[in-house]
């Protein structure tokens, strides 16, 4: 079944599966007919063999983990620009957008599809973008 689903899944991993297996086989039924000094140096070739295999499992391992890494030191970055965008904007949100948000965020609703909110007569709505503060973030 697990055969299968490797020539189904990568036509080369069902291939070099079957390879192995084969190998295997022909390995095993050479050691049922070979003499004392023949099973020695198949043994020896064999852990030559898996010895080769997990170097190769080894070094690939470790690619990835430093792939990980750098992945996730992406991450945490922009997670602290995030972090530190969401503190300013809840900095210069005034109070009854700050209330119309959670309430949004309780119903569910999404606020980039929410109508703005209405402005109060003699007031001058402030578009974070738009403004420049004294500090820089």
């Amino acid at each position: 079944m697990r055969e299968k689903g490797l020539a189904g899944a990568g036509g080369a991993q069902g291939r070099d599966a079957m390879a192995s297996k084969l190998l295997f086989w022909e390995l095993a039924k050479h050691l049922k007919s070979s003499s004392g000094a023949s099973v020695v140096a198949i043994d020896n070739k064999i852990e030559q063999a898996m010895d080769l295999v997990k170097s190769h499992l080894m070094y690939a391992v470790r690619e990835e983990v430093e792939v990980l890494k750098e992945q996730i030191k992406e991450l945490i970055e922009r997670n602290t620009q995030l972090e530190q965008e969401n503190n300013l904007l809840k900095n210069l949100a005034s109070p009854e957008q700050m209330a119309q948000f959670q309430a949004q965020t309780e119903t569910g609703g999404s606020p980039n599809g929410a109508a703005q909110p209405p402005v109060a007569a003699g007031t001058t709505p402030v578009l974070p973008s738009t403004q420049s503060s004294g500090t820089s973030a």
